[in-house]
């Protein structure tokens, strides 16, 4: 007979990233609870909406601001914390490993990042610099003695794929960064998610770095625009955008618009994504759950020929 679940509490589960981690949870059976800023009539109606269907799935929505005490609060409520808050809230995360220490009781905590792997790369300033941030909570996460797991989830496979192929657009111009053949990992964004349910229940994953490669998802943006052809059953040309005007841009816009031109060169002009190999410190998501069918890209493809999203509000939200 199988044991008690987890409860789960996710800070930042109405984001991008964090409403798919909040379904995977709810989906693989576990108590779930999302902390939120407190919904008001300033609140925006997607954000109230998600949260009544959250209530809907039988997920508890906890209202309150990241102080001491009221963090304190939800995580005794838990068993594992999750954290999807976006880049500009990385920092905060000291609140909340302040708040698990008092508490006492969290089996383990998945610090916010869904990215690059941060001690393995050295990207362009503005992108080094977010990633400084993630360094200094992984370290602080250790000094206070937490169990965690760390993952390296590359990119969200269908935002960038909007990002660089924009399908709903029917461009017959791609931009290409670079020469096109640095070699990213693109993940479905329901993928990421279960993975992240999974290692967040894994004695394996305990104090690990987990990174999200399936081999089927390693691709360059020449192979990605190829594949789009193919399905779309027409040719597009490309434009390229050399690696020395995104390092210019890089150096003359100001933030946090430098952020992002540094995140396309370290991913698709260098493939710093794939500059380095799992050594023993690193577990790979794909190994560790085989019987979790991954979203391939080409299967990814296809739902975007069918049913193409609607373009997002700005890149790298």
């Amino acid at each position: 007979m199988e044991g008690k679940k987890n409860r789960i509490v996710v800070f930042g589960g109405s984001g991008y990233i964090g409403k798919y981690i909040v379904k995977a949870s709810v989906s693989l059976g576990h108590p779930t609870l999302v902390y939120t800023r407190p919904l008001n009539s300033q609140t925006p109606l997607s954000k109230t909406q998600l949260c009544k269907d959250f209530n809907s799935m039988g997920v508890t929505i906890v209202e309150g601001e990241l102080e001491h005490h009221q963090i304190v609060a939800v995580i005794k409520q838990a068993d594992i914390v999750i954290c999807a808050l976006p880049y500009p809230q990385v920092l905060e995360q000291l609140k909340i490993i302040e708040a698990i220490k008092v508490a006492g009781n969290i089996k383990r905590f998945i610090p916010s990042g869904f990215g690059a792997e941060e001690d393995r790369i050295n990207p362009l300033p503005p992108f080094q610099a977010l990633l400084d941030k993630k360094n200094e909570i992984r370290r602080a996460i250790e000094a206070a003695g937490i169990p965690y797991t760390s993952v390296a989830a590359n990119c969200c496979a269908a935002y960038f794929v909007n990002y660089l192929l924009r399908p709903y657009q029917k461009l017959k111009v791609i931009a290409v960064y670079g020469d096109g053949e640095a070699h990213a990992v693109l993940n479905y964004e329901e993928d990421v998610a279960m993975y992240t349910i999974k290692a967040a229940n894994d004695p394996r994953t305990c104090n690990r770095v987990v990174v999200y490669r399936p081999s089927k998802n390693i691709i360059s943006q020449n192979k990605l625009i190829s594949l789009w052809e193919q399905k779309c059953c027409q040719t597009c040309s490309k434009s390229f955008i050399s690696e020395e005007q995104i390092v210019e841009l890089s150096e003359s816009l100001p933030p946090p618009q430098n952020i992002p031109v540094s995140i396309i060169h370290s991913v698709f002009v260098r493939g710093d994504l794939m500059n380095y190999e799992l050594g023993e410190n690193y577990l790979e998501a794909s190994q560790l759950y085989p019987d979790h069918k991954y979203t391939t890209i080409d299967q990814l493809l296809d739902i975007f020929l069918v049913d193409p999203p609607p373009p997002a509000s700005a890149a790298f939200e």
